[in-house]
């Protein structure tokens, strides 16, 4: 009894001497809501949930640069597109490591990609980005396997006969079998029962990401961990896909030099080997089983969240998917394949599927940073260790960069001769030095997938259902479950 009273006199001036030092500071950081001992700045937001319009509701009261304090954390969040590249983009390297809390240092040990910092992040982004394009990322090798998943998709569209059903699952294992291909090498029957355990795993954790329990974990991770609860299976399913991962690297070492190459588990083993000698060398099986970890999490949900809510809004919006299938049919016979490099005499199609990345855009936010030193960017100072959030959201929706930002709107990609536009402030992927690594198979895997479905079906809502827009947030922002008609097109002679 005596030891925790102890500990709880000693934790008590420790708070309040923070607090007075958070108090002290304020003047020099971002202005923001008044931050309360323990709790911070989030009673700014207990009136309501969090939504889309979060951010970009605080911004109109503290401007596009605030601050809020949720917790012993200091945040600086980023609205619009002005704040977010004369921050993040012009001064990228200040900003280069990803935040790491309770939660993640628990399930990653700060292995892998997304959430490692430092030279081990250097390393194996590196080799990732190398790997990539080695496994013929943007060439017709992964696109044959990209291609491949897609007709399993069309086919198993076909089966449900016209009749009502929900998409999520059937995209969700096309896109992991993308990802197990370049990965593993091959792909995995969609009833196999290791594959649609990953596969739920990788469900449970896009939806964890922003739940009560998460954020109690991050608030008090000594009480949680030994607490039962959402958390536990979330780490229990973080050491499911990672015995995964590492079941497939042991088959790669079995046969590691009966061949060149093929997947990315061979070009890792060929690396490990080639620096093993190499003191600096973060090579080794715990961070390649991350990195595959990684490319799950952050390759499946996010792309299958887009086709979803793709599906849902073409089964909406009749007028502009006759519209998309007209153009393919204009431009392609009916025995041509199309591929990525198709999207350039398909404007119209390439253009309503980046707005439909836009405004269904698939996260919450970007992904925080951290700041590596002090930088003083539009008058405030940005000191060494504040959490960076950018709105990307509110860059997609910023209404001095797009000419009608709330409405769904290809022309926003099309100049006047209907010719398709790229355009810097779209920024789905995220900016600076951590800009998603798979920004490349993501628009492969999507325009791909869409066109194909578009070309063999016309969807429509079931009979006297009017289909709801509504999104489920997560770490991910989802559709609310619905279902779609896939009505086979009859094509005229």
């Amino acid at each position: 009894m005596l030891k925790p009273l102890f500990l709880l006199i000693l934790w008590i001036p420790r708070q309040i001497l923070s607090y007075l030092k958070q108090i002290w500071s304020r003047k020099r950081y971002p202005p923001g809501p008044f931050p309360l001992p323990v709790i911070g700045s989030m009673w700014r937001r207990f009136d309501t949930s969090i939504t889309e319009m979060t951010f970009r509701k605080m911004a109109k009261d503290y401007g596009n640069i605030y601050s809020f304090w949720g917790g012993g954390y200091h945040c600086i969040v980023l609205c619009g597109y002005r704040a977010v590249k004369e921050v993040l983009i012009d001064h990228s390297e200040a900003f280069v490591d990803r935040l790491v809390t309770p939660y993640i240092l628990t399930a990653t040990k700060e292995k892998g990609i997304i959430f490692s910092n430092g030279h081990t992040w250097q390393q194996q982004r590196r080799f990732g980005i190398v790997t990539m394009r080695k496994l013929g990322l943007g060439k017709k090798g992964m696109e044959a396997q990209i291609q491949e998943e897609a007709q399993q998709l069309v086919e198993f569209f076909a089966e449900t006969k016209g009749q009502p059903f929900d998409p999520s699952l059937s995209i969700m294992k096309s896109f992991s079998n993308v990802i197990c291909a370049a990965v593993f090498g091959h792909r995995f029957s969609t009833e196999d029962k290791n594959f649609l355990e990953l596969v739920e795993a990788i469900f449970f954790l896009a939806m964890f990401g922003s739940s009560v329990p998460y954020l109690l974990y991050e608030a008090f991770p000594s009480i949680m961990k030994h607490l039962p609860g959402p958390h536990q299976t979330a780490l229990s399913f973080v050491e499911m896909m990672l015995s995964f991962a590492k079941k497939e690297i042991k088959k790669h070492k079995e046969n590691h030099s009966q061949h060149e190459p093929q997947d990315f588990i061979d070009f890792y083993l060929f690396q490990m080997e080639k620096r093993k000698d190499d003191p600096n060398s973060t090579y080794n099986e715990d961070n390649l089983a991350q990195c595959i970890v990684d490319f799950f999490v952050a390759g499946t949900e996010t792309t299958a969240s887009s086709l979803k809510w793709a599906l849902l809004f073409m089964a909406s919006h009749l007028d502009i998917q006759d519209k998309v299938y007209e153009e393919m049919e204009k431009v392609f016979s009916p025995s041509h394949s199309i591929c990525y490099e198709d999207r350039k005499k398909l404007p119209y199609t390439n253009a309503v599927i980046h707005e439909l990345m836009r405004t269904k855009y698939s996260l919450l936010f970007g992904l925080p940073r951290q700041s590596v030193q002090d930088i003083y960017s539009n008058g405030f100072l940005f000191p060494k260790g504040a959490i960076i959030i950018a709105d990307l959201r509110s860059v997609l929706f910023d209404p001095e960069q797009w000419e009608t930002p709330e409405e769904f709107n290809p022309n926003h990609f099309l100049d006047k001769e209907g010719n398709f536009v790229k355009k810097e402030v779209f920024l789905p992927f995220g900016a600076g030095a951590r800009v998603c690594l798979g920004q490349l198979l993501a628009n492969i895997e999507l325009f791909n997938t869409f066109t194909r479905l578009l070309r063999a079906f016309r969807l429509e809502p079931p009979e006297g259902v009017e289909l709801s827009e509504k999104s489920i947030i997560g770490a991910t922002v989802h559709p609310a479950p619905y279902k779609i008609c896939a009505l086979p097109r009859i094509r005229t002679p």
